[in-house]
This record gives C-alpha cells, sequence and structure tokens, in this order.
C-alpha cells in the first residue's frame, strides 16, 4: 500500500511510475490504494504484476490471484492488456509508456512460445472461418494445436488488450458468427458480458477460464491446467459440443 501511495506521490510530481511485483501483493492487497491514488486522481502508472492466477502454484493459494484482471477493470480509466509473450509486452509497454491513464499489465513467465505481431487496442485475427470464434486471451497459446484446428472451420482471434476493446474488429471478424468459444487465464466475467453488449441478437458463449472457486490444492501451473481444462483435448471437446449447438 504504501509503495503505491509513494508511486502516486511521482505521478504528482510528473514521473511516471513502473509499480512491479507478484499479482497478490499488488492488486490484492494494493487495490483501494490503486483505485483512489491513481483511478481517482487520474494519475498516470504503469502496474506490472507477475505470477497472477497461479503460475506460483507450489507456494500456495496465497500466491493465486485469477481475480485480478477484473479487479483492474474495475477501475474505469484503468488500461488492462494481457501479453502473452514478453515481446508483445515490450511492444505495447514502450508504445504506451505517455498515456495519461494509468496501465495493468499482466506478465507471465509461462509465457506463449512465440509471439503475435500486436498492437494495443487491437486484437489479431489468427485464422478465419464462418462456424464459430475461438477467442484467445494472452498466454494461452501453447495449449492449442493449430495444425489440428486449421481443419476446422473457425476464426480465431488473439486478445492482448482488455481495455479499449476492439469493439469494432469484433464486430467485423464476427458479423455473421453467433457461437464464442473464450480461452482464459482467470476468473471469467468481463468478456462475456463486453460480447453480449456488442452483439444485438442472441449469441451463445462458452468459455474455458479459471474456475470460480478456491483452488487448495498444491502442485505445479501444470497441474491446475490439466484440472481446470486448459488443454487440446479438452478444447477440441468444447468446440465440438459448441458447433453442434443449433
Amino acid at each position: 500500500d504504501l509503495t503505491i501511495s509513494f508511486a502516486a506521490g511521482l505521478s504528482k510530481m510528473g514521473f511516471i511510475p513502473i509499480i512491479h511485483t507478484i499479482a497478490p501483493f499488488m492488486v490484492n492487497r494494493g487495490f483501494e490504494q490503486i483505485k483512489i491514488d491513481f483511478g481517482y486522481q487520474k494519475l498516470r502508472g504503469k502496474f506490472v504484476s507477475i505470477g497472477s492466477s497461479y503460475d506460483y502454484a507450489a507456494l500456495g493459494c496465497t500466491h493465486h490471484c485469477p481475480e485480478d484482471v477484473n479487479l483492474m477493470l474495475n477501475i474505469p480509466n484503468m488500461q488492462v492488456v494481457v501479453p502473452g509473450h514478453s515481446k508483445e509486452f515490450e511492444k505495447i509497454f514502450f508504445k504506451t509508456f505517455d498515456y495519461k491513464n494509468p496501465f495493468y499489465f499482466r506478465l507471465t513467465d509461462k509465457e506463449n512460445n512465440e509471439p503475435v505481431n500486436v498492437k494495443f487496442g487491437k486484437v489479431a485475427h489468427l485464422q478465419k472461418g464462418n462456424l464459430l470464434t475461438l477467442i484467445l486471451v494472452g498466454p494461452v497459446l501453447n495449449y492449442i494445436d493449430f495444425d489440428l484446428l486449421k481443419s476446422y472451420n473457425i476464426n480465431m482471434v488473439y486478445i492482448t488488450t482488455l481495455r479499449p476493446l476492439d469493439t469494432i474488429n469484433l464486430k467485423k471478424i464476427n458479423k455473421n458468427i453467433d457461437k464464442f468459444l473464450i480461452i482464459e487465464p482467470f476468473y471469467s466475467s468481463y468478456l462475456p458480458t463486453k460480447l453480449l453488449e456488442i452483439f444485438e441478437r442472441r449469441i451463445i458463449i462458452k468459455n474455458i477460464s479459471v474456475p470460480y472457486k478456491f483452488l487448495t490444492n498444491y502442485g505445479s501451473k501444470k497441474d491446475h491446467d490439466i484440472k481446470n481444462g486448459f488443454f487440446m483435448k479438452n478444447i477440441r471437446k468444447k468446440l465440438d459440443e459448441l458447433i453442434q449447438i443449433k
């Protein structure tokens, strides 16, 4: 809390502070100060976390933080970026360094194998198709067998910027699509709600995300991933089920 208030003081003096620590220490324990000092006062600052959700699973649930994205999105002017690779973070971070809004960058040391050519505030269209859209958020690409999904007539959209969300391209890409599967490495809430706002028609949304409960067991991140459905066999099953829905 004191670190965040100190950073706010630096921001008031004209500096652009960068605050970096693991997500539960920054977001959970410092949320009120982030909200009041940076959000309410409209100060510039860069909040850069690591270890969100359960990257540090071996340290137990005190080091879990799957709620960070939705918490930070509850600060109205907070810009939220979930890069899937360090090179994506580097590109967006320096391109947005002088923006007036506060920023939350959610990093991981379990990054995607390869970076995507991303732009701040824009989605990346990875594959075109007609049956449904698979939305991939940040560091989830390693779960995907892209060669296998080439045989599926589906859209694939990669999102790193959650706010501002690229609603224009989402509407354009999904003009004739009404089924969505979202894979997101945190608690689900924001994206399904935004999709329902964007499309003025009946749409079907399914998701693979961190379940809304306390994860009390120890183990590795991979152990949690498997238990929570972040693997290709389960993703393919969800896609097949969604395609069959009339």
